[in-house]
This record gives C-alpha cells, structure tokens and sequence, in this order.
C-alpha cells in the first residue's frame, strides 16, 4: 500500500497524459450538444470518486448529476428515461458485475456512455462504447490507493470535456502537487503512534473534499479496523455532533475556499465539546486551528500558490494522500496488514 501511494505523482502523470487525448476528442464531439443529465455508476473506492465527480461536475459545467443505485435496474428491473444522458462506469478492476449492468441497461434506454478503469481487458473496457483508462499500473494492494486518485483526475478531464473552466496548465501540476503532499510522511508518522489503540473515529468534509472523507474512513475501515462514521460538516451539525465524545477523534478536512467559514465553525463546536481533532490544511490556517486546539496536518506551502476558481478546485488529489499514508501506517501500527485485510478481495461482484 506504501509502495503504491507514493507511485501516485508517476501514476497521475501518465493518466494526464493519455486522458488529455481522449478529453480534447469527446470536447469536440460535445460542442453545442452536451447531455442534459450525467448518471455516475460505481461501488466501494470507485464510488467516492464518483462523490467527488458529482460535485465537480455540477459545480463547473452546471448539467445536474446523479449517482446510481444499481438496485433500481439489477434487483427492480424499472425502465428509466436515460434519452439525452451521459452514464459513467467507474471500476478500477472492470469487473464490478452492477456497475456494468447499469452501463448496460442505460445503453439500452437511449444514454451514451463512457466506462473508466485501470483495467483495459476487463469486463467494463469491452462493454463500454468510450473506455478512458486509469494509467496506474498493477494495483496489487486490496486497499485502492493510487486508482483513486487515477480516477478523480478522470473527472477533472470529464469536466473539461464538457466545457468546464478547467484550466490545462493548472491540471498538468496535480502530478507536482501529489508529490509535494508526499513529503509530509516523517509528520504523519510521529502523529500515527498516537491513535495505535483506536476503534473508533469520524471523519468530516465538505464539498469538493466530502468524496475524500468518505475516502479516508473506507482506509480506516478496511485496512485498520476502524469504525469510521463518515459526515459533511453540514450534516454532521445536523444531528451526528451530539454523540461527539473525548475518546473518539475526529477527523476533518479543511481546504480554504467557500467550504472553509463553515469548517471553522464545526471545529468551534468540537472545541466547545472537547473533542480530540485532527485537522488536514494548508498553513495559511495554522493560526485558527491552533485557536481550535485542533491537532493538524499541514499540506506543503507550495501548494498555496495555488489561484484556481473555486479556491478548493483542485485539493482533493493532494489532500487525500495524508489520509492514505495515515491508514497504511496506522495499519503496521497495529500490526495489521492493510494489502490483505479481513473478508475482502481485489474484486468484489455484487448484484
């Protein structure tokens, strides 16, 4: 897992690369015509990518997006009015069984579709009429590290296929800021040994970074054993605060931008409850969650030079690596091995 997450700068890079080609084609094919409704398929990993391709979405091009239930069609059989709609298949092994019946069936009610995976003899690359590959590698560990990230890039190049004001020469740096996030490993590893004994945590986001909260508690679910309750900072005031308690940390992602006013208010509230926090920031913010007495982890000064619109449009990639490093060395913490966790597999078939 290790091994991995730090390939993930090479891995970006070559995604970049050969996805930039199949985004300028599908850019030209759209204009004038873009779908009225984008459908996103997806389970486990693949599904939190999904999250965040549902906010960028949305939030650059303005087409409303949806994410599957792959029940409706697998288990109810309804006919759904897909007539003008994109529908995309998300699956780094493209063998997830639903998510490429929902590709399917969606065909069949008049969507087009694109499928995106790291696997290009899978199951989804046949099935899908548009296959964008997930240049990643072999990903050998069962906790999905660097096709996560693999696929929140393929979003970004979706969004510019769409018209969306992704700016190239901004895209062509996640790579640099991805490695850039890396170097905060010796930090995360004085931090780690204090959580060895944790069973129990939360872990907040909101917006852009919702994707990466639910992200990071599935890490700590799957390869630490950790019960992790995974919020938006808005939903979390919203009920799930009251069961907020000394011994259990929480966990927040906190990027400047619009999302960062209502952040600061959650950590308020945890600072009132005397919560144990962890906050993942840029070190523009020390001086407030240090008035929080939040615990942090700060993302490198370099990637404060960032002026993109809105402000957090491009720190999911590099925010996510420290929850990723935090899971893989919680894991040996706890001597537990997260490339083989309890009652999973690389591939997992659900219907």
């Amino acid at each position: 897992m290790l091994v991995e997450i730090r390939q993930q700068p090479e891995a970006l890079e070559r995604t970049l690369c050969s996805g930039l080609k199949a985004a300028e084609q599908l850019r030209k094919k759209l204009a004038g015509q873009r779908p009225n409704l984008i459908l996103i398929a997806a389970r486990g990993t693949s599904d939190n990518a999904a999250q965040f391709g549902r906010y960028l979405l949305e939030i650059t091009t303005g087409i409303p997006v949806s994410l599957a239930a792959p029940s409706i069609f697998t288990l109810y059989g309804a006919s759904v009015n897909l007539k003008d709609a994109l529908v995309v298949g998300v699956s780094q092994s493209g063998e997830s069984t639903d998510t490429n019946l929902v590709l399917e069936r969606a065909r069949a009610l008049g969507a087009w579709d694109i499928g995106i995976t790291n696997e290009p003899a899978s199951a989804l690359a046949k099935l899908a009429s548009n296959v964008w590959l997930v240049r990643a590698g072999k990903e050998k560990s069962i906790a999905a590290t660097k096709t996560y990230t693999g696929q929140v890039l393929m979003f970004y190049l979706l969004a510019y296929a769409l018209g969306a004001g992704i700016r190239l020469d901004e895209l062509r740096r996640v790579p640099e800021w991805a490695a850039a996030a890396l170097k905060i490993f010796p930090e995360i590893a004085e931090k780690v040994e204090r959580y060895r004994f944790m069973s129990e945590a939360w872990v907040v986001g909101r917006g852009l970074n919702y994707a990466n909260a639910l992200e990071f508690g599935l890490k700590l679910m799957e390869t630490c054993y950790v019960v992790a309750e995974r919020f938006s900072s808005a939903d979390f005031l919203h009920g799930p605060i009251a069961a907020i308690n000394e011994s259990c940390p929480v966990f927040v992602f906190a990027p400047g931008g619009k999302t960062w006013p209502s952040t600061l208010e959650v950590l308020e509230k945890l600072r009132q409850r005397r919560a144990e926090t962890v906050v993942i920031t840029d070190l523009s913010h020390r001086k407030d969650v240090v008035a929080t007495g939040s615990r942090a982890i700060f993302i490198p000064e370099k990637l404060l030079l960032l002026k993109a619109s809105p402000a957090d449009l491009y720190t999911p990639i590099p925010y996510i690596i420290p929850g990723q490093l935090f899971a893989a060395l919680l894991a040996d913490q706890k001597g537990l091995d997260p490339d083989r966790p309890r009652a999973l597999s690389k591939v997992t078939k659900t219907i």
